[in-house]
């Protein structure tokens, strides 16, 4: 079976697209597709890194932890706020902190916003930032707008079926992307 890390990249205080993270937890347990786990950058808390991983002559063992996981990871799902129109600095430094290990790793990537068009316009930013370490991007996305009504804190979603629905095409590409990397 498949292992997949699912990124949960806010670190701000009262963050919401954290719950996007618990579905998809739940989501691929509940259907048996994958293992997986929650790779929560505001419990890494990572300082600003000034060089990557591999070239650092101190390193953080959290920061090894992370590597490792992203490495032995089939694929990895991204749940990103959209924050002026761009991702969170905390995602950008988790992945400027590694280049090996994403290496044609399958990325899929969930967006959220509490507005309407959820996360839109985070979607080029970040796929751009991934192709440049030559990540293999996932054709479907998971975009949520409005967080507070779509999801409950637990991950719940208000809509289930239809949020099912998308998952499943969502998560059926993301396979569909491991298993011809293999």
């Amino acid at each position: 079976m498949h292992h997949i890390s699912i990124i949960s990249s806010s670190i701000r205080t009262g963050r919401k697209s954290h719950r996007v993270a618990l579905y998809f937890e739940k989501y691929l347990r509940e259907n048996n597709l994958a293992t997986s786990e929650i790779l929560d950058l505001k419990s890494y808390n990572f300082p600003v890194f000034e060089e990557r991983l591999k070239f650092q002559k101190e390193t953080l063992p959290q920061a090894v932890e992370f590597a490792n996981k992203i490495k032995s990871s089939s694929g990895v799902i991204i749940i990103t706020p959209e924050y002026n129109g761009s991702f969170p600095a905390s995602l950008k430094n988790a992945i400027d902190l590694l280049y090996d290990e994403w290496f044609h790793k399958p990325i899929a990537i969930s967006t959220v916003s509490a507005g309407v068009f959820g996360g839109s316009q985070v979607l080029i930013s970040l796929q751009f930032v991934l192709w440049k370490i030559m990540a293999l991007t996932v054709p479907a996305t998971f975009p949520v707008s409005k967080i507070e009504d779509s999801f409950d804190e637990l991950g719940n979603p208000k809509n289930k079926v239809e949020s099912d629905k998308l998952a499943a095409v969502f998560i059926t590409e993301l396979l569909r992307c491991i298993k011809a990397e293999l």
